[in-house]
C-alpha cells in the first residue's frame, strides 16, 4: 500500500488532536508544568505536519490534472 499525503495528512492530525487531548488532561491545577509544555509543543509540530501534507496533497491533485 502507497503511503498518500493525504493519508499522513489524518495520521498527523489524530495525532496532534490526541496529543491536545493529553496536555489537557495532565494540567492539574496550572498549565504552566513540563509535561503540559511538552504535550502541546508536540500537538503544534503534528499539526503543522498536518496542514503541509494537506498543501502537498492539493498541489499534487493540482499537478495531475
Amino acid at each position: 500500500m502507497k503511503t498518500t499525503p493525504k493519508m499522513m495528512f489524518f495520521v498527523y492530525f489524530v495525532m496532534g488532536l490526541l496529543f491536545t487531548f493529553v496536555a489537557i488532561r495532565s494540567s492539574g491545577d496550572t498549565v504552566w508544568n513540563v509535561t503540559t509544555i511538552i504535550l502541546a509543543v508536540a500537538a503544534t509540530l503534528n499539526f503543522g505536519v498536518s496542514l503541509r501534507m494537506l498543501l502537498i496533497h492539493f498541489k499534487l491533485k493540482k499537478k495531475n490534472k
